[in-house]
C-alpha cells in the first residue's frame, strides 16, 4: 500500500474491492505504464494542433507493410464466437441483471460513457462485477421486487474508461491514477481466474483509441497483467471501438498490435461523429442537425464498409453500432415508427457483413436478433464475407458533406435540451439517461455540445436565415431550462454553467467530461 492514497469516502463495498493486493496490482500498472500513457496523450494534442492548421491525415506510409501483410488475429474463444446481438449499459446492479438475462449474446458492462464516475458508482460497479462473475448478483427494489440471474446469461465484457481520463479518488506516488488502469486492473485482478475456471475469460471493450500506439500500450498492459497473475498470454480478449476518425485510418494497425488479444472492432457511431466534428471543428463543413447525420451519409458509410472489410480480412468480428431507441410504454405509434427504423438499421448492418450489433434496451434484443438470424442462420458469424469489393480512401473518410443537410430551430433546441438533461443526470450520478425516447450517454451529449460550439463559432445559420449567435444560444438555453423546471431544479444550475463553458469558450474543449468531472468532484467534496 506504500504510495497509495484513497481520497474517496469509505464505502462498505471497498473491503472486498479495494484490497491491499488489488491496489498493489493497480499501483504496479500505474508505475509501469502511466508515463507512456501521458506521452501518448501529449502526442494526441500535437496531432490535433496540426489538423487545426490544415494538415490532412492519411493512412500511415510507414505501416504499409502491416496493411499489405498476411496475418490474422488469434482464434476467438468459444463464448465470443456468436455475437449477433450485444446489449450495453452501466455497472448498475439492476441494469446488469436485466442485461445479462436479456437474451443478448454479449453484455458490455460500461465504466465509460454510460457511467457517471462518482466514487460510489465506480466502487459499487466493481463489486457488482465480482458478484456477476460468481453468479451471486441479485437486487431488491425499494418496492420489494426481486431481480436474480437466470440460467442462460450473456457473455460479459467490460469497458474501462479511456486513456484520457483519471480516477481522482485514488492517487499513487502523488498523482491521480489512470482511470483506464484502475477500471481494468480491479476487474482483472478480482475476476480473471474465476472467469477461466467457469469456462470464460477476461474480455474487454477498449474505448476512444486514436492510434495503433495506444493499442500497443493496451497490449503491453495485458501482457504485464497476465504475467503478474501467472495466466497464459492471450487469455485476455479485447474488442476495440473505432470511434475516432484517426483510429479509422489505423484499423489494420490497431488489430495488428493487439493480434494475440484481439476479438474484433466495433463501429462506435456516436463518438465517431463527435470525433469528426471535434478534430476538424474549424475547417470541416458545418454539420447539420444530428438527426440528419445518418449511417448512410457518405463518410459514415465509408467508415463502416472499411471496418467490415478490415475485420474479416484479419479474422476478427465486426460489430455494428448502437440502436439507442427506448420503447415507450405509453405510445404504440412512437414504438412502431422507431422499431421500423431499428430494423432498417440492422438490415443495413447485416447486409454490409457485420457479425453482430449493439442495442441499449432489452426490448430491442429480439428485434435485432430476428434480422441477424435471417442473415446468419446457424452460423455464428459471417467472417467469410471478405468484402473485397470495398475500396475506401482517406478522402472518402474525410468527406464530411451531408447531402441536403440543414440546421433547424428544432435541431438547435434538441441539442441544448439533450445536453442540459444529460449533464443534470450525470451530476445526479446517472450516466445513461432516457431522453426523448433515446438512450443518451456521454457520446451523444458530446455531439450536441460540439455542434452547438461549431454553430456559434462558425457563424452558422438556421434554415430560416437567422444567424446562430451567442445571444440566440443563450435565449434558447433559458427557454429550454424553463421547460425543465429552471436552474434551481435538481442539478440544472451546474448543467447550464458547464454547457455555457463548453459552448462559449473561444477554444474547443476536448472532452465534455473534463469540466464535468471537476464539477462532480466539487459536488462530492473530494480534495484536489
Amino acid at each position: 500500500m506504500q504510495g497509495i492514497e484513497i481520497r474517496g469516502a469509505r464505502l462498505p463495498e471497498a473491503e472486498q474491492v479495494l484490497t491491499p493486493e488489488a491496489l498493489d496490482f493497480v499501483a504496479g500498472l500505474h508505475r509501469e505504464f502511466n508515463a507512456v500513457r501521458k506521452g501518448l496523450l501529449a502526442r494526441r494534442a500535437e496531432i490535433w494542433a496540426r489538423l487545426l492548421e490544415g494538415e490532412r491525415p492519411d493512412f500511415l506510409p510507414h505501416t504499409r507493410h502491416i496493411r499489405e501483410g498476411d496475418w490474422k488475429v488469434a482464434p476467438c474463444p468459444d463464448d465470443l464466437q456468436d455475437r449477433r446481438v450485444e446489449i450495453t449499459g452501466p455497472v448498475d446492479r439492476k441494469m446488469m441483471i436485466n442485461a445479462l438475462n436479456s437474451g443478448a449474446r454479449v453484455f458490455m458492462a460500461d465504466f465509460e460513457d454510460a457511467l457517471s464516475p462518482t466514487w460510489e458508482n465506480v466502487v459499487r460497479g466493481q463489486k457488482n462485477l465480482i458478484d456477476a462473475v460468481r453468479r451471486t448478483l441479485e437486487y431488491t427494489s425499494p418496492e420489494g421486487k426481486e431481480y436474480r440471474l437466470g440460467e442462460k446469461l450473456a457473455t460479459l465484457l467490460v469497458r474501462p474508461r479511456g486513456w484520457h481520463l483519471e480516477e481522482r479518488h485514488v492517487w499513487i506516488d502523488g498523482e491521480p491514477v489512470s482511470a483506464s488502469l484502475f477500471d481494468f486492473g480491479l476487474y482483472f485482478f478480482h475476476n480473471a481466474r474465476e472467469l477461466l475456471e467457469r469456462g470464460s475469460g477476461p474480455y474487454f471493450y477498449l474505448p476512444k483509441l486514436e492510434s495503433h500506439l495506444e493499442a500497443r500500450l493496451w497490449n503491453e498492459v495485458f501482457n504485464f497483467a497476465q504475467d503478474y497473475l501467472g495466466i497464459p498470454r492471450g487469455t485476455i480478449r479485447a474488442t476495440v471501438l473505432i470511434e475516432t476518425i484517426l483510429a479509422a485510418l489505423e484499423m489494420e494497425e490497431i488489430l495488428y498490435e493487439l493480434r494475440d488479444h484481439a476479438a474484433g472492432l466495433n463501429a462506435g457511431r456516436w463518438d465517431y461523429i463527435f470525433s469528426c466534428i471535434k478534430k476538424f471543428h474549424a475547417t470541416a463543413p458545418i454539420f447539420p442537425d444530428r438527426a440528419q447525420v445518418t449511417m448512410t451519409v457518405p463518410f459514415m458509410y465509408a467508415y463502416t464498409e472499411l471496418l467490415v472489410k478490415t475485420c474479416h480480412r484479419r479474422g476478427a468480428h465486426a460489430i455494428g453500432g448502437m440502436a439507442a431507441f427506448i420503447p415507450s410504454r405509453r405510445d404504440p405509434a412512437v414504438n412502431e415508427r422507431a422499431l421500423a427504423e431499428v430494423r432498417k438499421d440492422k438490415e443495413r448492418e447485416a447486409g454490409q457483413g457485420f457479425d453482430g450489433t449493439w442495442v441499449a434496451h432489452p426490448d430491442l434484443v429480439p428485434v435485432a436478433e430476428e434480422v441477424f438470424d435471417r442473415y446468419l442462420g446457424d452460423r455464428p458469424h459471417q467472417k467469410d464475407r471478405l468484402r473485397e469489393d470495398v475500396q475506401v480512401t482517406a478522402d472518402d473518410l474525410l468527406d464530411f458533406r451531408v447531402p441536403g443537410g440543414r440546421i433547424t430551430e428544432g435541431g438547435l433546441r434538441n441539442n441544448v435540451s439533450v445536453a442540459l438533461q444529460y449533464l443534470n443526470q450525470w451530476f445526479s450520478g446517472n450516466g445513461a439517461a432516457a431522453i426523448f425516447n433515446l438512450m443518451e450517454d456521454a457520446a451523444t451529449a458530446e455531439i450536441a455540445r460540439a455542434q452547438l460550439w461549431q454553430w456559434v463559432h462558425r457563424e452558422a445559420r438556421l434554415d430560416d436565415g437567422r444567424p446562430i449567435t451567442p445571444e440566440l444560444y443563450a435565449q434558447v438555453r433559458e427557454e429550454e431550462l424553463a421547460k425543465l423546471g429552471g436552474r434551481d431544479t435538481a442539478h440544472y444550475r451546474e448543467a447550464a454553467e458547464v454547457l455555457d463553458y463548453l459552448v462559449l469558450s473561444d477554444s474547443f474543449i476536448e472532452f465534455l467530461t473534463f469540466p464535468a468531472y471537476e464539477r462532480l468532484l466539487q459536488l462530492e467534496m473530494v480534495p484536489g
